[in-house]
């Protein structure tokens, strides 16, 4: 609801085609490229370039704006933000997003992704 803080995620996205679908990822202690600050991180999901969030210095953010890569993957709980739709997308649906999100699963807690129907 409005007041309970939940924010529901889209399961769909216009911006899709900027996915990169290689599963590969950073390590998950791979600090900000640009201040190297290892709080709150982001992995950008065209790039796979590693970026703080907007709560630390907003590196993330400001690579969306300078090269327009819109879906980032965040490091600390695995959600996935659209800065063009200014939204949370839905990666266990998503099919695009599926393969970063289990490779994140998988680096962070070491077992896979659980199935979601």
């Amino acid at each position: 609801g409005e007041d309970s803080g939940w924010v529901e995620a889209r399961t769909s996205c216009p911006h899709l085609d900027r996915v990169c679908n290689a599963p590969l990822l950073p390590r998950f202690d791979a600090p900000c490229a640009i201040c190297g600050d290892h709080r709150e991180n982001w992995v950008c999901l065209s790039c796979r370039k590693v970026l703080c969030g907007r709560f630390i210095n907003g590196h993330m953010l400001s690579h969306f704006q300078e090269f327009g890569h819109p879906s980032a993957l965040s490091y600390r709980d695995l959600s996935v933000w659209c800065f063009a739709c200014d939204s949370y997308l839905d990666a266990q649906v998503i099919s695009e997003l599926r393969p970063a999100f289990d490779a994140a699963h998988a680096m962070k807690f070491g077992t896979p992704a659980p199935l979601r129907c």
